[in-house]
């Protein structure tokens, strides 16, 4: 989901951008670890911020303020990790503020948390535990993915709860902003995760040694320990 401009007040959208920016910072560092290290994956990270910016221009809207859309950021979450795909989910979200006025820049932190670093959490924690529990890829990826996509529309409402909260307070605001958003956001991430396994297969087909490479340089090291354990 994208919060769009000049809809969170102060202090709202600078808290969001210190908590974003400080992350996203450290996917920096991940992502010049890995061109560093395995140069011919800058290809592979362009592709995955293109899908990002593609899917998440395709908006639908729903809470006023605010639309629905696919993230793209959970299939980048899988195979680079969470924190390089949360550079390439801020950059998605720049390039559509300044040039599909879609978003903002004022809210750009808000979106970056929400699409961008909950949400590829959320997918690269279900792909660790699908990964675990053996269950088929196919299946792994589209769970992360969905999953990824709809924590993030979970993020969005909790974000929009806390500035707009209802008589009732926050949780009423949350349940509400949460409804309306599940009308849009379930067939789009059930779409998205089904997307999200095509393009996977295609990558694993014809870049699967390159894949392998990534994984063992961009992951944490306690991830691929255990699956070279399994």
């Amino acid at each position: 989901m994208h919060i769009m401009e000049g809809f969170l007040p102060h202090p709202w959208w600078e808290i969001w951008y210190v908590i974003s920016m400080g992350i996203v910072a450290y996917g920096v560092y991940r992502l010049s670890r890995v061109t560093k290290k395995l140069p011919e994956a800058k290809p592979l990270l362009a592709l995955m911020g293109a899908f990002i910016f593609v899917l998440s221009a395709l908006k639908l809207p729903s809470v006023t303020g605010s639309c629905s859309h696919p993230t793209g950021s959970g299939l980048a979450a899988v195979i680079f990790g969470p924190a390089i795909a949360s550079v390439l989910s801020m950059i998605a979200l720049l390039f559509q503020a300044l040039l599909l006025a879609h978003g903002g820049l004022t809210t750009l932190g808000a979106n970056t948390f929400s699409m961008g670093i909950v949400g590829p959490v959320v997918a690269y924690l279900i792909w660790v535990v699908c990964r675990k529990a053996r269950l088929p890829t196919s299946a792994g990826i589209f769970l992360a993915a969905t999953l990824g996509d709809l924590f993030t529309y979970v993020t969005t409402s909790a974000q929009l709860a806390l500035v707009f909260p209802t008589a009732a307070g926050f949780f009423d605001a949350f349940l509400k902003f949460g409804a309306i958003f599940a009308i849009t956001q379930i067939p789009l991430a059930i779409g998205e995760g089904i997307l999200a396994i095509f393009l996977f297969d295609f990558l694993a087909k014809y870049k699967g040694q390159l894949l392998a490479a990534i994984k063992v340089i961009s992951l944490p090291i306690t991830a691929h320990e255990q699956e070279g354990k399994e």
